[in-house]
């Protein structure tokens, strides 16, 4: 896959907690009937506003678009990107898109305010058959605008059954058009990997596509494989990949470096934990870490974990920036809050919120190339790491 290697979303566990008495808008501190007062007269004021826009209005709104709307308002005063209401639909949708019961197009993405930003597109999937591409801005999907719509929500809305189609309003360099594509199956490997030549050495070229439940196995294996074939250093492909569960990290990231904290997790309402390696490294040699703009979340816990703890090159574009966690709460009506509940931080205590990982080296793919300069630069910087007296033992 060009633009960012192979990839897949971001896996999620859900949590099935109630919100009560939060959602119910109890200020802390307060006695409680100073918040049983303050939640009656909150309840006034909604429901003489509801009422109000509906008989005054000059056209009908029902009452649940006015409820989701004041949900989703609430939410958005946070001012938080990673967080979002979910309507009683829209959570149904992405349910059944998390379940394996549905299918999809290829594509890896990111969130951005207009719709979704493609970050990977696999490898002779309906997406690349369709001319989508990395770069291109997704702002439709079905006739229906996706702006301000949660990846988990847009990325549902493009999966269904397999054989039915979708219509993409795509945007590029300016110009939009609407493109159908037939939904498939895709099963993509977590991890695949190859041997390379770099500088006349042998090296290992390993892809991590997702962060998904088993994926450090796969990984671990495949940096087995090729050490057996003489591989004297690899190059650990995170392009596009967009995260996924937060322990597959923890792994991935023991699988080199050997003991020591891997990342540190905090939040208001979450006490403070400190994740170290765990179990038997898998390979001492050398690793430079190949990342771009859709390297996200998990990928750059490792990223960063590679660049502290073992002084490991990062080579390609700055990261995604994601530096914190959230949990899924289900609610009363059907829908669901999708809240940011703390940060994450590096080894030397960095949080990479909106900032990311910066590379030790710049390199860009180009689209418009046969070849992976990206990956190319890479190796090169890899066979330099390899001839420093530093170089890990093997």
């Amino acid at each position: 896959m060009r633009g960012g290697s192979a990839a897949a979303l971001a896996a999620a566990v859900l949590l099935a907690l109630g919100a009560g008495m939060w959602l119910g808008g109890h200020p802390a501190g307060l006695p409680e009937p100073l918040r049983d007062l303050f939640v009656d007269e909150t309840t006034s004021v909604q429901a003489e506003a509801t009422d109000l826009i509906q008989d005054n209005f000059y056209r009908s709104v029902g009452e649940r678009r006015l409820r989701d709307a004041s949900l989703r308002g609430m939410v958005r005063s946070l001012d938080n990107r990673f967080s979002h209401y979910f309507t009683p639909r829209e959570y149904q949708l992405f349910r059944e898109s998390a379940s394996g019961q549905f299918s999809g197009v290829g594509l890896t993405v990111l969130e951005r305010p207009r719709g979704l930003l493609v970050a990977g597109v696999f490898e002779g999937s309906p997406a690349e058959r369709a001319g989508i591409r990395p770069g291109d801005l997704i702002t439709g999907v079905n006739g229906e605008s996706i702006a301000g719509k949660s990846s988990d929500v847009s990325t549902a809305l493009i999966k269904g059954r397999p054989g039915t189609y979708v219509r993409l309003r795509v945007r590029r360099e300016g110009r939009t058009r609407t493109v159908r594509v037939r939904r498939e199956r895709i099963r993509v490997p977590a991890s695949d990997g190859e041997l390379r030549r770099a500088d006349g050495r042998r090296v290992g070229h390993v892809a991590l596509a997702s962060f998904s439940s088993g994926a450090h196995g796969e990984l671990v294996t495949q940096l087995r494989r090729l050490e057996r074939r003489g591989a004297q250093g690899f190059v650990l492909d995170l392009r596009g990949n967009g995260g996924g569960l937060l322990n597959e990290a923890v792994l991935v990231a023991s699988a080199f470096v050997p003991d020591g904290t891997i990342v540190v997790t905090d939040g208001r309402a979450r006490p403070r934990r400190v994740f170290e390696a765990t179990g038997e490294v898998a390979t001492r040699k050398p690793v430079v870490v190949l990342v771009d703009r859709g390297t996200a979340s998990a990928s750059e816990i490792v990223t960063a974990a590679l660049q502290e703890r073992l002084d490991s090159p990062v080579v390609g574009l700055r990261t995604f920036g994601k530096g914190v966690f959230g949990q899924i709460f289900d609610l009363a009506n059907g829908g669901a809050l999708d809240l940011v509940i703390g940060n994450y931080y590096t080894p030397s205590g960095r949080n990479l919120n909106r900032r990311g990982v910066r590379p030790d080296v710049r390199a860009r793919d180009d689209l418009d190339t046969r070849g992976d300069e990206a990956l190319s630069r890479a190796l090169a910087t890899l066979a330099e790491t390899i001839e420093r007296p530093d170089a890990r033992a093997p």
